[in-house]
């Protein structure tokens, strides 16, 4: 028997991470650092995947932040691989997600013109999937005629 667990991301910046996931409804539920290994893995998940105190989320996303090297040197960069496509969530109403990453500061690289489906990007460039809940709404403005910004 298996069951998934979570999806790893390498952050550059664990706090602008988080915040921009706090924008989606996620919250972080753990956090482990490891001065020896120099690095910090932080556990997100939503209300709904969380399960009882001290047990692990039903999903989780890792952020994992690799410390500057101790020497000074540049810290690691991460390009997007072409293995990793995105990480999807439904929401309850798309439109108000959208509009909440925008009001935080965030772009929507594709907006729901159909009322189903949006992406939008961490600040370490990883696409998100947003998918209305229970199907599409009917289409909205902006959101409608709203152009697609950059790559998702």
């Amino acid at each position: 028997m298996m069951r998934y667990l979570h999806t790893m991301i390498r952050v550059t910046n664990p706090e602008e991470t988080i915040k921009f996931f706090e924008v989606l409804g996620l919250k972080e539920v753990r956090r482990t650092e490891s001065e020896a290994g120099r690095f910090t893995l932080i556990f997100l998940a939503t209300p709904d995947d969380m399960r009882g105190p001290g047990e692990r989320a039903h999903a989780e996303v890792e952020l994992t932040y690799n410390w500057p090297p101790e020497d000074g040197s540049a810290p690691e960069e991460y390009t997007g691989g072409r293995n990793f496509g995105h990480l999807a969530y439904d929401c309850d109403d798309i439109y108000a997600t959208c509009q909440a990453v925008l009001d935080a500061g965030y772009t929507v690289h594709r907006p729901p013109r159909d009322g189903y489906m949006a992406f939008v990007k961490t600040p370490d460039g990883i696409s998100i999937e947003l998918l209305q809940l229970n199907g599409p709404k009917p289409p909205q403005e902006p959101w409608a005629s709203m152009p697609n910004t950059g790559t998702w």
